[in-house]
């Protein structure tokens, strides 16, 4: 078995092979050259040999000498400093923060290939410290409800219908078909998070790349699939916003461009100062119109609003929504929704709010 495990892995990697290689057989002697490859069951090591003269100013040419050795006259192989195993891998690192989209890491796998995830940080929710192997409670509405909250989860590939993986801080798993590596964090809300996961990604190396290996990335949206599927289709959804909401996550993700149109119905109290209103909002005249203490200071209190939540966290300039509104979007990312006030606490009610984009 031996035998076997040491040629195949020689076959597999030889197209990678360079200058300083270093055999070590069992009856102790140590052999550098450059590993050829395997041939009749016998290993193939071109060693470079110099032969010194009689003065130390002229030197012979090197030459070079082809050795062959059987698998049962090889202690180990190192590769360039490398163990062989070592060798016959590659370690990619990618930072997972969470955000509207998953992930992509980078690495293109095949099925059948054997992948090595491990991570490590901290993603802080509030005052909760979420690492990756989750928190003890769940999220209903994450992509793994009943998976721990916050847990580094992956998929392969940008097909809505491919199977969703728990990977956390340590996890080995073989490729059940080809295509990109995904990463997430398993939760479902995002305005409120920071930090990230530092994830380490080791597979085994593929000497039969192509190009067509590293074309297949793209956006895996959370919401919808793939989000170069949907485009110049109009799709529609409709949500609650409260009265007292700072910021609403719509689950929503859009790219800047896109046409977007708006509308909502209902009726809120925004507070003594103003009494009820609708999604245009009203005029204050209290201490906060002075100060202008409100995330769209020219529109009324009590205003339906808007702005996007972009994939580094930061928010775009917040803009009026008001009853309606027909426009395109600012900036890419998830949309969020919000009331215009400086003081939610007296608020009650809500807007009733349809998006079609």
């Amino acid at each position: 078995m031996r035998k076997i495990l040491l040629a195949l892995a020689i076959v597999i990697g030889a197209a990678t092979f360079a200058l300083g290689d270093t055999i070590y057989l069992r009856d102790g002697r140590t052999i550098q050259g450059t590993l050829l490859g395997f041939i009749d069951g016998r290993f193939v090591v071109r060693l470079d040999v110099r032969y010194p003269t009689e003065t130390d100013t002229a030197r012979r040419r090197p030459t070079q000498d082809i050795q062959y050795f059987r698998p049962e006259e090889i202690d180990r192989i190192e590769i360039e400093g490398r163990s062989l195993a070592d060798a016959r891998t590659q370690t990619r690192e990618v930072q997972v923060t969470l955000e509207s989209n998953w992930v992509d890491s980078g690495v293109y796998v095949r099925r059948g290939q054997r992948v090595q995830v491990s991570a490590s940080g901290v993603i802080m929710v509030g005052r909760a410290r979420i690492t990756p192997d989750g928190l003890r409670s769940t999220d209903r509405l994450a992509p793994l409800p009943n998976a721990p909250e916050g847990e580094l989860i992956g998929a392969i590939g940008n097909d809505t219908r491919a199977p969703i993986m728990e990977l956390g801080s340590s996890r080995e798993f073989v490729a059940d078909r080809n295509g990109r590596l995904f990463l997430t964090a398993n939760r479902g809300s995002y305005a409120d998070a920071r930090g990230g996961f530092t994830v380490q990604i080791r597979t085994e190396r593929n000497t039969n790349n192509s190009a067509d290996d590293f074309d297949r990335g793209g956006i895996r949206s959370r919401e919808g699939g793939p989000i170069e599927r949907d485009r110049g289709r109009q799709r529609g959804r409709t949500v609650d916003i409260p009265a007292n909401s700072r910021g609403l996550d719509t689950g929503i993700d859009l790219r800047a461009g896109d046409p977007i149109t708006i509308s909502a119905t209902g009726t809120i109290f925004a507070g003594r100062r103003v009494g009820d209103t609708g999604p245009d909002g009203k005029t204050s005249t209290g201490f906060g119109s002075i100060i202008n203490a409100r995330p769209v200071p020219s529109a009324g209190v009590g205003a339906l609003i808007a702005y996007i939540r972009m994939a580094n966290g930061q928010l775009s300039t917040p803009y009026l929504v008001g009853s309606n509104l027909d426009t395109t979007v600012p900036a890419d990312g998830r949309l969020i929704l919000a009331i215009n006030d400086d003081d939610y606490s007296d608020n009650t009610g809500g807007f009733s709010v349809t998006i079609r984009y």
